[in-house]
């Protein structure tokens, strides 16, 4: 056979040769055919991830007591605020003794109290010192995050709140990253008595300037020549502090939050629950209610009129912009990178918060706990981005303010859905009478954002602001709702929210409804393809050796 046409047949079987072993070669995986297989999804050290639902850490903190004179009411929350700070932020630093300043977290200067100045029997003139708090930040001292404070499972956005100037280490002890109880998301709720002369001091500690603007509390826009409106014009630079002035005429659930850069700072956290209590004779109000939730110390007016007093807060978090300040430590570049290189207007919202948690964490310090025939007040904020429309299951509510402001009896609004939007507040009176519509009977009924993204955390669920609204025989007595063992079994894991296991994992429907198992590879296949590919291989040198060779001369 001439030369020419033996090169050519090599070249069609080598071509031919590679199409083969192009269809032949082996996936890294194989899909099911007609017939699925079993699943057979085992996790990779089982048990790794899991945590206790509740630590449990301080039964003592639940239990009503009284405190230098402060009663303080029972909280059956898995983890409590801590009594002595209540029993501090309802008197003050200075009208308490040091055994229970100590035994609180408080500065000497947080809160101080004095001058009854309309003789009523409790004090007038408050004057409130905030700092600024960075959790989950990066650390100049290693690869590692500092204050660290978990909103769900595993996950640590990096946050800003304001919180009470503090005493002690910002950790929990010399040997932990994590941030201690005290400091933690959300800022805490402020109460002041209508008519008090309050002096908010901001003493800036943080790397950043900042400002707190007093959003619907009745404020003069300035004192003398000084700014009194915390507009971004007037920042606290970093080593400075500033003091707000009111004197506050009108009751009401309001608003604070920094006025600088505010689209990011907003969004970092930097925002609170500002809350006017109606002046009463031996009012006292809880001036923080740290982490918002349950108000262990209501004021006098609202134990006329209310059973139980809650705050819920509701916050969302772009994790493109928290993680800014988990990747560097200097602050210029902190500067650059969330004022310029990050676009506000391309944003995301992956992690929705109730009072500084997500799903299942809202259950360990997030449960409205009741007992039947209560009327339980609520304040709600929304401190999202995005409106909220917050659904309690089993209950209609009824809305009695609006942004602060009280609704006359003929505009009280009773219904299920309540629609919020950003940087707005209403006031429920949530009762638990058994007659079909503002109670349906007892039992652990969920509430939550009713807009479909409020209930994920980075796009798993359950997840979100979920929480439950638990009547009190359908909780435990470390304060977690009975009943939900599997649930809480699964979702306690940080393996879940890092998408590393199936929703339905365990369980009957496991083997249609958990991760596909593994097939059993196709042998005839790559035999096939080790047989073609050898082959292909000869004949390529075999080609190689027939055209170098030299002809005879």
């Amino acid at each position: 056979m001439p030369k020419k046409y033996l090169g050519l047949l090599l070249l069609l079987f080598i071509s031919t040769l590679v199409a083969t072993v192009v269809y032949l070669l082996p996936a890294s995986s194989q899909k099911a055919g007609i017939t699925p297989p079993a699943t057979v999804y085992s996790q990779t050290g089982a048990g790794e991830g899991v945590e206790k639902p509740c630590s449990n850490e301080h039964p003592d903190w639940q239990t009503a007591q009284v405190i230098d004179g402060v009663s303080i009411d029972e909280s059956i929350s898995c983890e409590p605020d801590n009594p002595y700070d209540v029993a501090v932020s309802v008197k003050g630093t200075n009208n308490v003794s040091m055994g229970t300043l100590m035994q609180s977290d408080y500065a000497q200067d947080a809160v101080t109290m004095s001058d009854d100045l309309d003789h009523d029997g409790d004090p007038d003139i408050i004057r409130i010192k905030l700092e600024v708090v960075e959790l989950n930040g990066s650390s100049p001292d290693g690869p590692f995050l500092i204050n660290t404070y978990d909103i769900a499972p595993g996950i640590q956005p990096g946050l800003w709140m304001y919180a009470p100037k503090s005493s002690g280490m910002a950790v929990k002890n010399f040997n932990s990253l994590v941030a201690r109880p005290f400091l933690r998301a959300p800022s805490p709720v402020i109460r002041v008595e209508q008519g008090d002369k309050v002096y908010v001091t901001l003493e800036n500690t943080h790397y950043l300037p900042h400002t707190i603007h007093l959003h619907g509390v009745d404020h003069p826009w300035h004192i003398g020549n000084s700014d009194n409106d915390g507009g971004e014009e007037h920042p606290v630079y970093p080593g400075t502090q500033h003091t707000y002035e009111i004197q506050p005429r009108h009751t009401g659930t309001m608003f604070y939050h920094c006025h600088v850069q505010t689209a990011q700072h907003f969004m970092m956290g930097l925002n609170g629950m500002f809350i006017v209590e109606e002046n009463a004779a031996n009012n006292w109000p809880q001036t923080f209610n740290i982490g918002a939730g349950k108000v262990r110390h209501p004021a006098a007016a609202v134990k006329k009129a209310f059973n139980q007093e809650y705050d819920l807060y509701y916050q969302s978090v772009d994790k493109r912009l928290a993680g800014i300040i988990q990747n560097a430590n200097d602050p210029r570049l902190v500067a650059q990178r969330m004022s310029r290189d990050y676009n506000m207007t391309e944003s995301f919202e992956n992690y929705f918060l109730l009072n500084g948690r997500s799903f299942p964490y809202t259950l360990r310090d997030g449960l409205v706990v009741v007992n039947e025939n209560e009327h339980i007040k609520l304040h709600v904020a929304n401190a999202q981005r995005s409106s909220v429309a917050i659904h309690i299951h089993g209950h209609k509510a009824t809305i009695t303010a609006y942004d602060g402001v009280e609704q006359p009896a003929a505009s009280q609004i009773t219904r299920d859905v309540f629609d919020i939007a950003t940087a707005q507040r209403i006031d429920l009176d949530l009762q638990t009478t058994n007659d079909g519509l503002h109670s349906y009977s007892p039992g652990l009924w969920m509430f939550h954002d009713h807009v479909p993204t409020g209930t994920t955390t980075d796009g798993m669920e359950p997840g979100g602001n979920m929480a439950i609204l638990a009547y009190r025989q359908f909780v435990d007595e470390h304060g977690m709702p009975k009943m939900h063992d599997a649930l809480l079994d699964q979702v306690f894991n940080k393996n879940y929210y890092a998408k590393k296991q199936p929703v339905w994992g365990t369980g009957d429907f496991a083997q249609s409804l958990a991760d596909a198992g593994k097939i059993a590879p196709d042998y005839l296949r790559i035999i096939l393809f080790g047989l073609a590919a050898g082959l292909l291989v000869g004949l390529v040198i075999i080609a190689l050796l027939i055209f170098r060779r030299k002809p005879h001369s």
